[in-house]
């Protein structure tokens, strides 16, 4: 049986992520929680070197579980995966890897939503360098409601969802939008519907990124 090692930052991606993983098939599934790898660079505004750190040693803790692949839920922390992916024998997924990549195809004009600031930096650069990888040019605009997410944290769901909503009718010249944090993902559909622009989130183009590794 394959087993897949999840690093998990904000507590209510871990049940909607996991059962995402369940269409995979028979996989055994290791979960690490580790919120502060969000709230502290959300407090200080910078990702720093002790983070950094946290990070590797939940990611050698993740690869003695033995899983055959290693997946990152947290945008905010997808720069340091990619500077520490080297480091282990196993493929480590970054949860945007395929989102940003994706993004780019589909047009120059992207709109990037969040909800926390910690997020914006790195997505950013991420979409960035897949459109220098593409060879392309891209506008991208950003907007984030840190307001969102502390409702979400709070339980208010429905005001979480309703915040993501205004600030996408804001992006109406985009040729696609990006929901920056897997937390955003449920609003993908809702997101396109309202404004009519292609909508993507990260879970589920991560899962098939995982599918192509495992069954490569």
């Amino acid at each position: 049986m394959k087993s897949i090692a999840c690093i998990h930052t904000v507590y209510s991606v871990i049940e909607d992520f996991t059962n995402r993983l369940r269409v995979l098939g028979d996989v055994k599934i290791h979960t690490i929680y580790d919120d502060f790898l969000v709230t502290d660079p959300a407090e200080t505004g910078k990702f720093s070197s002790v983070n950094h750190q946290r990070l590797r040693l939940d990611m050698q803790a993740a690869a003695l579980t033995g899983a055959d692949i290693i997946v990152v839920s947290c945008s905010t922390l997808s720069p340091s995966v990619r500077l520490l992916r080297p480091e282990f024998n196993v493929p480590v997924v970054a949860i945007d890897d395929a989102m940003v990549r994706e993004a780019v195809q589909k047009g120059t004009k992207i709109g990037l939503l969040a909800t926390a600031n910690s997020t914006v930096k790195p997505s950013h650069s991420a979409l960035l360098a897949a459109a220098q990888a593409a060879g392309k040019d891209v506008d991208i605009r950003i907007l984030c409601n840190e307001e969102a997410i502390r409702a979400l944290k709070g339980g208010n769901r429905a005001k979480h969802d309703e915040l993501i909503l205004e600030m996408a009718a804001q992006m109406k010249d985009r040729d696609v939008l990006v929901l920056a944090q897997a937390s955003m993902a449920l609003m993908e559909a809702k997101v396109a519907e309202a404004t009519g622009i292609p909508t993507i989130s990260s879970p589920d183009r991560c899962i098939e990124q995982i599918r192509e590794i495992l069954e490569g």
